[in-house]
């Protein structure tokens, strides 16, 4: 898992049908400074984040374990909201 902020949304109309209905987030990665690092992703956002909000980040087929996203071809997705960084 990896720390991202927020900073953009991805509009798709058409999609492979098991994705209809997911939303995606533009995410840049973050150091422990909050500084950006390496280049912009795109990841499906399972918790309802927002443009700005530092998020909490998993990859893999770790993010596809739960029953409603087994078997969408997801690699990467926001899984929780960051309250404070210490």
């Amino acid at each position: 898992m990896f720390m991202a902020r927020v900073i953009g949304n991805v509009v798709a109309t058409r999609k492979e049908e098991s994705l209809v209905g997911s939303r995606f987030m533009i995410i840049q990665r973050l150091d422990k400074n909050e500084n950006p690092i390496g280049d912009e992703c795109i990841a499906a956002d399972y918790i309802g984040a927002g443009k700005g909000e530092l998020v909490l980040v998993g990859t893999g087929s770790s993010v596809r374990v739960e029953d409603k996203h087994a078997g969408r071809p997801i690699d990467m997705a926001i899984l929780g909201i960051i309250d404070e960084v210490q």
